[in-house]
């Protein structure tokens, strides 16, 4: 006999369709949808929004999985555990959990855990493309896709996923780095200041590195104030731009590029000195074309150089366990400051058209995210 599940309220988009960000509802997910006693059923605590939530949004991307019509959108999450399968041994009710984004599609990486470098043109990313999101009540998941998150991150748990971003593209630097025996970057360059540039400012402060922070806005304003206080240089490209203050202080070891805005990834190249990695994180949808790119010295630059530059994408589970780490740290090292960055709480699924609004160029916004359940 089917016993008819209850539904339960999702924010999702019509992929394709500029603008269909709506309140719906989905059936109410079980541990047995996982197979092999292996699910984990997870009530949904907080869920951040960024530029890819509004990129799909605005039909620039996006794919609803197979048989549906809609994407629940919702890729950064902190959740709690409701209930496991009869196979998992490593949660327990009540814990906190963070899912991974990226699942496996068919490639000999995806079949090593290392689905974040699929060589498949079709990809598996929850709220994003061809898996729904966590912009729900709850979810249910694999436990391989679940890291645990200690009950003293539970008010910035949220920021994981983020943070991931940034020690994937950091943690990629150094290992390409390997293959000069001795690197020890001393300088960096972190091109944007929103919530994955003042991450990866974090990241690289706390791994000892002089970062120079680069913004469109002038100070004094939040996101300058807050990198200050991790001792980072806050940089109005108003003022000074990064090829002016690289020929002024000297070109820079790592440059971390997280704009969104892709004129800056030449920007960034022309700033990085020898030996040098150029991290790009940014997911630009659009169609831009840049005129006058002057190809000739990039490339010689970039030769004689021995420079790399390296895309980074939705991160794999080293890179969450990376990010819980240094989350810790910076709490011990700056504290409160992580949770300053959570500026837009907006509570209930339901009022979901204040995230948006958020998204759309709220003042003073850095992580705006939904409160769906108390924590």
């Amino acid at each position: 006999m089917n016993v008819q599940r209850q539904k339960m309220k999702v924010v999702a988009v019509l992929p394709g369709k500029a603008g269909s960000v709506h309140l719906g509802e989905l059936e109410r997910p079980e541990v047995a949808d996982i197979p092999n006693g292996r699910g984990v059923l997870v009530e949904v605590l907080r869920v951040g929004v960024d530029g890819t939530d509004k990129e799909i949004n605005a039909a620039e991307y996006g794919e609803a999985p197979p048989g549906s019509d809609f994407l629940v959108l919702g890729h950064e999450s902190l959740g709690r555990v409701l209930e496991v399968g009869n196979n998992v041994s490593e949660f327990r009710p009540g814990d906190l959990v963070v899912a991974t984004v990226r699942r496996p599609g068919t490639s000999i990486y995806d079949a090593i855990g290392l689905q974040d470098m699929t060589t498949d043109d079709t990809y598996f990313e929850r709220g994003i493309s061809r898996r729904h999101g966590f912009l729900s009540e709850a979810y249910v998941e694999d436990a391989d896709f679940l890291v645990l998150l200690p009950r003293s991150l539970g008010g910035v748990g949220v920021l994981l996923e983020p943070m991931t971003v940034v020690e994937k593209g950091i943690g990629q630097a150094y290992e390409i780095q390997r293959r000069l025996k001795v690197w020890r970057p001393k300088r960096a360059a972190v091109i944007g200041a929103g919530t994955v540039g003042l991450m990866a400012a974090l990241v690289l402060r706390l791994r000892g590195l002089e970062v120079d922070s680069f913004a469109r806005q002038r100070l004094p304003n939040l996101n300058g104030s807050l990198l200050q206080q991790i001792g980072a240089n806050y940089i109005s490209m108003q003022e000074e731009t990064v090829a002016q203050r690289a020929a002024a202080k000297g070109r820079y070891d790592l440059v971390f590029e997280c704009t969104g805005f892709s004129p800056m990834v030449f920007e960034g190249m022309t700033a990085a000195g020898k030996n040098s990695v150029l991290v790009l994180s940014s997911i630009t949808g659009g169609t831009l074309q840049v005129d006058q790119v002057p190809a000739d010295k990039l490339n010689l630059d970039f030769v004689l150089g021995n420079k790399v530059m390296v895309g980074t994408v939705n991160a794999g589970r080293d890179a969450f366990e990376a990010g819980v780490r240094d989350l810790i740290h910076a709490e011990a090292a700056y504290p409160g400051w992580l949770a300053k960055l959570l500026t837009h709480p907006v509570k209930g699924l339901e009022n979901w058209p204040q995230l948006f609004e958020a998204l759309n160029g709220g003042k003073g916004v850095i992580k705006a995210f939904c409160e769906v359940n108390s924590l």
